[in-house]
């Protein structure tokens, strides 16, 4: 499978759209309710699709560009949990097998749910999980290997937010996505670029996992003292090199933040809004609370759900788990 593109057309996620159609349904994009002068921040609701979570789209898609004989053996892939709840989910209606390795610092809740989804899960030290995403192989695994992050039909797939959000907010200014390893903010880009190349897209990261922005900074892939949190649905030791040339040419810059500042816009949301994100979800929220997006209209994308509840507990108290 090629992952060498540092293109995804909008035709590509056009493409996409037609292939979650009756599959994957559209997420809400609803206001902030918080003022913030001279901000009008949306949320866009990617922790009400049925996984709790935006990864059910590329996982569609990706599956839907597949053919039978790439299919017979079933897929597999490297996930921290919510793509492959987004891959198991899809392979359970197509009766195939799934395979899962994930890392040790997997919560719970994912896990519970990529079992019950009919997911297999081999679960490895954070640093053997990290190099199946680099190297695309996990020796003695059968099936197709389905890479999370910059399989372009992942991508594409993911991009199918960026229509979304243009077509409820044409007056959108820019969109915040968190940054795990760029799937997700370089999709929406992907679209957004095409329809509207002034609105910026910005990734978002935690202070603790912030490779994204040591690299823009270095103007290259660079390694960062990665050191997992309660978010672990964001950032690694590195950018993926494959990602790279796209999250340059794509991301107008990287908004690094706090876990106080998550837990901060995790609480907000859920006391404002009533909607519950998990880490990676509510980062974005805190990114534009910072004012670092500038002004105008802001949206953020609550990328999943999927938290464990003695956590949920400890940040609605307003403190880091």
């Amino acid at each position: 499978m090629d992952y060498t593109t540092n293109t995804i057309s909008l035709e590509d996620i056009e493409g996409a759209r037609k292939r979650l159609d009756g599959k994957v349904g559209s997420s809400p994009l609803i206001p902030l309710n918080y003022l913030v002068p001279d901000i009008n921040i949306y949320l866009k609701l990617e922790n009400l699709q049925p996984i709790g979570s935006f990864k059910l789209r590329g996982a569609c898609n990706v599956l839907g560009k597949l053919s039978a004989d790439q299919l017979k053996d079933g897929v597999y892939t490297a996930s921290a949990g919510n793509f492959a709840q987004g891959l198991a989910w899809n392979t359970q209606k197509l009766g195939i097998p799934c395979n899962v390795i994930v890392p040790d610092h997997a919560p719970a809740a994912k896990l519970s749910a990529i079992k019950r989804l009919g997911g297999e899960i081999v679960k490895v030290p954070f640093s053997e999980w990290w190099k199946v995403l680099e190297t695309h192989n996990f020796d003695g695994m059968a099936g197709t290997f389905v890479h999370p992050v910059s399989d372009p039909a992942v991508i594409a797939g993911n991009g199918t937010i960026g229509l979304e959000i243009f077509e409820s907010l044409p007056e959108v200014d820019a969109i915040i996505a968190p940054y795990g390893g760029g799937g997700l903010s370089c999709g929406i880009a992907s679209a957004i670029k095409a329809l509207k190349p002034d609105v910026k897209v910005y990734a978002c990261e935690v202070d603790t996992a912030a490779p994204l922005k040591a690299s823009m900074t270095e103007d290259r892939p660079v390694e960062f003292d990665y050191k997992a949190s309660f978010i672990d649905g964001m950032g690694g030791k590195s950018v993926l090199t494959e990602m790279w040339p796209l999250a340059r040419k794509l991301l107008d810059d990287s908004i690094v933040v706090k876990l106080q500042e998550v837990v901060d816009a995790l609480k907000l949301m859920a006391e404002r809004n009533h909607v519950i994100a998990e880490g990676a979800g509510a980062a974005p929220l805190a990114a534009a609370l910072s004012g670092k997006a500038g002004k105008g209209n802001i949206v953020c994308v609550v990328s999943g759900g999927n938290i464990d509840t003695d956590k949920l507990t400890t940040i609605l108290q307003g403190n880091i788990p």
